[in-house]
């Protein structure tokens, strides 16, 4: 018969109701989830509070190095540079050989890194997804280093370095530090997960080699985490103090061991504007590295989170 309207049946209009109210509700949880995302005043407060007590150190050691020694001690201190920053930047290049310190930082810094990101991965990359024998048992001895200070090896280091006749070279600074067992760790916990058992079994039966796999392989997908280990590794090479002070002369040291020299100079009263006008120096160097790799050392931490 035409003209007849059927009306929903029971159970249909409960299932539209039920589909209608699930659609409220994901609506509502999604708001709810951005508004949470979203920062408040009080994160940015916070953020900014952060990096104020971070900076300040840093532009507090300019105002002064762009100043006269005196204004160290002024109450309340400098915040506004003085025009004395390049006759201050001057006499740290006459007082030590600074620029010659910068070179060797820059060369040692770099080979550790190259070195250590390398070695870590490529061992990494072995503990985490290759079987041998006796693997469980290297890892834990790798792992165990990591508790033995290092100024424990300090004196057998020195004495070796002695009779191969590297002291007050940069080869005593670089070979001691090529790989670390941090490094190896860091590499081998990143790539246990990211890189799935499947794709390695894929690439060994299309006949990769071994070493074919690792480097089309394992390398990409361990980009991220090697940008860390290798930001991390160049900053705590920059910054060592106490090994090339031992194995390097004066006449051929590391910018923290020039800076050292800087503050020895002056005996009693060092020049403390001199002092800081190269400590400023000494950072600009990595002020430039992270913001070159700041993008990649972000990612490889988001990644991480992520994956965990």
């Amino acid at each position: 018969m035409t003209g007849i309207v059927t009306s929903p049946r029971p159970a249909e209009q409960t299932s539209e109701k039920e589909r209608q109210r699930r659609i409220v509700d994901a609506e509502r949880r999604t708001k709810r989830r951005r508004a949470y995302e979203r920062p408040g005043m009080l994160t940015y407060a916070l953020l900014i509070a952060f990096f104020a007590g971070s900076a300040f150190p840093l532009w507090w050691s300019f105002v002064i190095g762009s100043r006269q020694s005196s204004d160290t001690n002024l109450v309340p201190p400098a915040v506004i540079p003085g025009p004395n920053f390049l006759s201050n930047t001057a006499k740290v290049f006459e007082t030590v050989p600074f620029l010659l310190g910068l070179f060797n930082s820059v060369l040692i810094s770099g080979a550790i890194t190259v070195s250590v990101v390398f070695f870590a991965t490529l061992a990494g990359y072995s503990f985490a997804k290759l079987r041998f024998r006796g693997r469980t048992g290297m890892l834990l001895a790798v792992i165990a280093t990591m508790a033995i200070p290092t100024q424990l090896g300090i004196i057998p280091l020195f004495m070796l370095m002695g009779e191969w006749g590297w002291i007050g070279t940069v080869q005593a600074v670089i070979v001691p530090g090529m790989v670390t067992a941090f490094g190896v760790f860091f590499m081998r916990q990143y790539l246990v997960d990211v890189i799935p058992d499947e794709l390695i079994e894929a690439a060994r039966v299309d006949g990769a080699s071994m070493w074919g796999t690792f480097w089309h392989v394992a390398l990409p997908a361990a980009r991220p985490a090697m940008a860390v280990l290798g930001l991390f590794t160049f900053m705590a090479a920059w910054t060592d103090y106490l090994w090339p002070l031992l194995v390097l002369s004066p006449r051929n040291p590391s910018v923290q061991t020039a800076l050292a020299a800087l503050s020895a100079a002056g005996g009693q009263n060092p020049d403390n504007a001199m002092v800081l006008a190269g400590a400023v120096l000494s950072v600009i160097p990595l002020l430039i590295l992270f913001f070159a790799a700041g993008k990649q050392l972000v990612a490889g931490i988001m990644q991480g989170a992520v994956k965990g």
